[in-house]
């Protein structure tokens, strides 16, 4: 049995070692409910939601079913690693923690936390600019950290954030470029949740039901940190989170364009990402602009509904990179997910609110928890696939499933 496999037993349970919270938690796919039970109504809504009728939510978990394994055999996969390299480095496993706004309402310190188990764990972790921790102090937790901006089409504002995260340290700069205005998150208004947060009873008593969270999230906040704002959408402090007249500055996103991107490049020095490309066009203008990586997205869902699964845009996507690595998000749970999108050429891919639920569940241990599950199925389907490491992966193991299961061809004579 390979190293890797520190998450689990050998039998597929849940290791010995695991945050008591963490036992019933086989599966990436177990966090949302045991999160569920924890986080008040608003906040969970707000993590767990998508835009409008939710098929853009759909679609990316529905795509992994698009493809089917065909494993080879009899190959000796012993001393198996899943090792990845990108943008300079080799990193553990090959995916990381994708960026998720306003962490720290969901668990205490939680880009903190899993910023850490990231770091100890070896695998990346992007930094949102919708956090309500200074990215100073995030760094400070994890050197190898990475910064996500939303930025205006303001070149002083834009320019002064850049100069902020590079002075704080951060050698990655990932750039969204999927959120020219906010999506229709109906589902928010349904479950009382607003940016920031608005004091009404029904909120307070949203709260009062989850005693949990309140003493292990909310008070210890309050209490060390005083009351949270946004830290890091530009270079000043944003707004506070909970304020009865109190807006976020949103300023002027739909402005953002290419032009605005050549700026970047030639003032940024670090490794340079776009985040939330999905059309081949774009990937292959990110490339001539002298992007370093595009992230293939579909925002999980939570922007423009209806929109494609970014695991069905990669083929494409990869042919129009040509060098420049395309990573993807959004619908990945199991470690056969990873494996088919690297199979169809993505060099990593990025895992959100599984990770953001496990740290609301147990904080750094419960991260590094659901890392952990996520690398064991990583290392064990590389075994029942026939391989020894993730150079070894092709389409040749991925065979269309929908035709395989529904075609003719498929039936036994």
């Amino acid at each position: 049995m390979s190293g890797d496999e520190s998450g689990k037993n050998m039998w597929g349970g849940a290791a010995a070692g695991a945050p008591r919270r963490m036992r019933s938690i086989l599966s990436l796919k177990d966090l949302e409910p045991a999160a569920r039970r924890f986080l008040p109504r608003p906040i969970f809504g707000y993590v767990s939601g998508a835009a409008e009728d939710e098929r853009s939510y759909a679609a990316a978990q529905d795509a992994w079913g698009d493809w089917a394994f065909l494993p080879r055999v009899l190959r000796n996969v012993a001393g198996r690693s899943q090792t990845a390299r990108l943008l300079g480095r080799d990193w553990r496993s090959p995916f990381g923690i994708a960026p998720m706004g306003m962490a720290a309402l969901s668990a205490y310190r939680g880009d903190v936390v899993m910023a850490r188990a990231a770091g100890a764990a070896g695998v990346p972790f992007i930094l949102s600019g919708s956090s309500l921790i200074r990215l100073e102090e995030v760094i400070e937790a994890n050197p190898d950290a990475w910064f996500q901006a939303y930025l205006p089409g303001e070149a002083a504002r834009i320019d002064a954030l850049l100069d902020r995260a590079a002075a704080a340290g951060f050698g990655t700069l990932v750039v969204t470029v999927d959120v020219p205005v906010g999506g229709n998150r109906e589902n928010l208004a349904r479950a009382g949740f607003s940016s920031p947060l608005k004091p009404t009873p029904r909120l307070a008593w949203d709260g009062a039901i989850r005693p949990r969270w309140i003493a292990e999230v909310m008070a210890p906040t309050l209490l060390r940190h005083g009351m949270p704002h946004f830290e890091n959408s530009f270079a000043e402090r944003g707004a506070p989170i909970l304020s009865r007249n109190v807006e976020r500055d949103f300023s002027a996103r739909d402005h953002f364009d290419w032009s605005h991107i050549a700026r970047i490049r030639e003032r940024w020095r670090g490794s340079l990402v776009l985040k939330g490309v999905v059309r081949a066009e774009d990937v292959a203008a990110a490339r001539a602009a002298g992007i370093d990586a595009a992230i293939l997205s579909n925002h999980a869902g939570r922007q423009l509904d209806g929109m494609l699964a970014p695991l069905r845009a990669l083929p494409a996507a990869v042919s129009a990179a040509g060098e420049m690595p395309v990573l993807l998000d959004s619908g990945v749970r199991r470690g056969a997910d990873v494996l088919k999108a690297l199979a169809l050429g993505a060099r990593f891919v990025l895992v959100g609110r599984p990770m953001l639920y496990a740290a609301a569940l147990a904080g750094e241990a419960g991260t590094a928890h659901a890392i952990a599950l996520l690398r064991g199925e990583i290392d064990r389907n590389l075994a029942l696939l026939g391989c020894r490491d993730l150079s070894e992966l092709g389409p040749e193991l991925l065979t269309p499933a929908r035709e395989t299961l529904f075609g003719g061809g498929a039936r036994e004579p």
